[in-house]
């Protein structure tokens, strides 16, 4: 049977990252015409060398970055039939009266406005059929501590996932987001443990391993998640499959978020 993906463009922005790499790999391979908009040049070059693989160096929190890489996607592939919205940064885990003004105004301008300027810029040029989907997080739900900047960029993803999904309905265009939590094994995971073990928080051990073995306690399902199984989510709200999917939010953590223990 002939992929529903086939020569459809995805767009993925943070695509040379942990998650954007393994979605470009996978459209790919389900026939579609990928870009990939990274910061990193070197990663970039990093992802499949072919025609079908468009690869951008851009910022997501620059306008003119953004509007010049939309520009240059149309140019090449002259539509975009799906947006996933994945660029982000976690920024400082750190407790709240120490936490840096300037970090949080960072992680703001690239997770919340920056997420939305790419929104804007490609559902301007989508057609009817067409599918979004912006990476929020557990902590936009569950609000980690020491994370208070990541926990409130990542809840306004959320939000703003709602009103868009409303906003663009008459458009024929869906709006959905993922929250992942506890995707592993690998250097992020095994970072943000050493981080929380850093950061002085009554909430954390003070030994990564140990971190590491409490959150995954508190998993019902008591495993990590996986970068594909992510992925599988963002093709599933890309698919037909999800044809009367809009406005959601879609949680890939195990039943951490759902009170199961």
């Amino acid at each position: 049977m002939e992929s529903q993906f086939k020569d459809k463009v995805v767009v993925i922005t943070g695509g040379a990252g942990y998650f954007g790499s393994c979605a470009v790999k996978r459209f790919l391979g389900l026939g579609a015409k990928v870009c990939a908009i990274d910061l990193s040049e070197d990663a970039l070059a990093s992802l499949p060398a072919t025609s079908d693989c468009l690869k951008i160096s851009g910022n997501v929190a620059d306008l003119s970055s953004v509007n010049d890489a939309v520009a240059r996607i149309m140019a090449a592939f002259g539509r975009i039939d799906f947006l996933w919205n994945n660029a982000g940064y976690q920024g400082s885990i750190c407790p709240t009266l120490t936490y840096s003004i300037d970090d949080f105004s960072r992680v703001m301008n690239i997770n919340v406005t920056g997420m939305f300027s790419v929104l804007q810029a490609c559902a301007k040029v989508m057609q009817p059929g067409s599918a979004i989907v912006n990476t929020a997080s557990v902590a936009g739900i569950k609000c980690t501590p020491a994370m208070v900047a990541y926990s409130a960029s990542k809840a306004a993803v959320i939000a703003m996932t709602s009103c868009t999904a409303k906003d663009l309905a008459p458009s024929g265009i869906r709006v959905n987001a993922v929250s992942p939590a506890l995707i592993g094994p690998g250097m992020m995971w095994d970072r943000q443990n050493e981080l929380h073990a850093a950061c002085e928080s009554p909430y954390f051990a003070n030994d990564p391993q140990t971190v590491a073995a409490n959150k995954i306690n508190g998993v019902p399902m008591k495993r990590l998640g996986s970068v594909e199984e992510v992925v599988d989510m963002v093709e599933f709200l890309f698919s037909q499959k999800s044809s009367y999917v809009t406005g959601s939010n879609m949680v890939v953590d195990g039943g951490m978020s759902s009170g199961l223990r």
